[in-house]
């Protein structure tokens, strides 16, 4: 047993994860990696991440599955909130918070001294990782590559360099970008993306081009209960990250779910990405088309502006405070009728729900819009007059109004009859 101060390290076997390796072990601390797979890789991919860990010089390593975690901490409020963050982001980063509950975990079976990330001072997940251990723990965070910062300008390259005199290689694909998968998708970013060109097919790993797209389309039915997806194609969801997996391949054969983001981060810069996410994409279309079935306008209304707060949170690093647990007991309230199954097609790029199925409509057969109505000609009257009285006085009294209208010119063709 090393008598060294134990670091427990989150490692993934990427470039940055790799540099703190070595960097961590001479700074006199006995490195114990933790792979946290919240989904996206298989056996024997954990399998490398271990060789990895261990080739670079690590004291001990463990592989710990979170991606039945991540469905129920996170998948399942995603989706009934149903807000992405800006309208875009679908918060594939959100696994970084099961990573950083099991990597505290580890830290204090093995009595560690500090807990590690690879987090640069330029993204976002410093502060997720950060945040979050500070919110599970008071252990020492110790953060390598924000370190280097004060070394260089360029510490992509300068990882490399370090990791190639002390005779490690580095992958082609990690040269070029920055990846981070999991079952929720992909996110790329680096290289062409990062200067806003065009993102090169070689950016694409759930997502397959539009040459490749089959023929045939696709049909998949989705079965809520209180909002929560409960089967696909009559079949009950025992694991949720097995059946967001299958989706990701279903319908990431036709090109769904992929899409270029960009937004504000939590340190203030613009950050553009190619992310993939066809799995949530469904499940999003699919209860989306659900609710507005079964929920009043009130319901909609305040429910959005509940999500979104939700979202950012989630987004913003703030996953533990308690202002999360608490919109997400309210946004479950709202889901009590959110009940059916939900017919989604793709004929490629996109879904359309094209089909409903539920009791809870809020709907019947004496008001169909624009058909019928279980109202006469003067109540709608009536109704009219009365709802925007307001509004068409102060039209009245509005020089801005006056104005706008005179100002409107319209085309005219004339008729002459002979």
């Amino acid at each position: 047993m090393s008598d060294k101060p134990i670091v427990v390290l989150a490692f993934s076997g990427g470039l940055d994860t790799s540099f703190c390796v070595p960097y961590l072990i001479e700074q006199g601390y006995a490195v114990h990696t933790v792979f946290v797979n919240t989904g996206g890789m298989d056996e024997s991919e954990a399998e490398k991440i271990q060789a990895r860990a261990f080739e670079l010089g690590a004291s001990g390593h463990d592989t710990i599955d979170a991606s039945e975690a991540l469905w129920g901490s996170f998948v399942l409020p995603f989706v009934q909130g149903g807000a992405r963050y800006q309208q875009r982001y679908p918060l594939l980063c959100s696994d970084r918070y099961v990573i950083v509950q099991a990597m505290v975990q580890k830290a204090h079976e093995l009595d560690a001294a500090a807990v590690a990330h690879g987090c640069t001072a330029m993204g976002n997940d410093q502060f997720r990782f950060d945040q979050s251990v500070r919110c599970l723990t008071d252990l020492p965070i110790l953060a390598p590559i924000r370190e280097i910062q004060a070394l260089t300008n360029t510490p992509r390259a300068y990882e490399i360099e370090e990791l190639a005199k002390r005779g490690f290689g580095v992958d082609a694909s990690v040269k070029q970008y920055t990846i981070n998968e999991n079952v929720l998708g992909v996110t790329v970013s680096g290289s062409e993306i990062d200067e806003l060109g065009a993102p090169s097919d070689s950016s694409r790993r759930l997502t397959k081009p539009r040459i490749q797209w089959p023929t045939e389309s696709l049909r998949v039915s989705i079965t809520f209960e209180h909002g929560i997806p409960v089967a696909i194609d009559g079949q009950p969801i025992n694991d949720g990250a097995a059946a967001l997996a299958k989706l990701n391949d279903d319908f990431g054969a036709y090109g769904v779910g992929r899409g270029i983001y960009t937004g504000d981060t939590i340190v203030g810069l613009k950050g553009r990405i190619v992310y993939e996410c066809p799995g949530i994409e469904v499940l999003l279309q699919a209860h989306k088309a659900l609710e507005e079935l079964t929920l009043t306008k009130q319901q909609s209304d305040f429910k959005a502006l509940a999500a979104n707060k939700w979202t950012e949170l989630v987004f913003g690093g703030l996953f533990f405070e308690p202002l999360r647990a608490d919109l997400e007991t309210f946004i479950a309230s709202t889901q009590q009728n959110v009940t059916g199954t939900v017919t989604i097609e793709t004929q490629g790029g996109s879904v359309l729900p094209v089909a409903i199925d539920t009791k809870n409509a809020l709907m019947d057969d004496k008001n169909v819009y624009a058909q019928k109505a279980g109202w006469t000609a003067a109540d709608a009257e009536g109704f009219i007059k009365i709802t925007g009285n307001s509004s068409a006085l102060g039209a009245s009294k509005s020089a801005t109004i006056k104005q706008a209208a005179q100002e409107i010119s319209f085309k005219q063709q004339s008729v002459v009859h002979s």
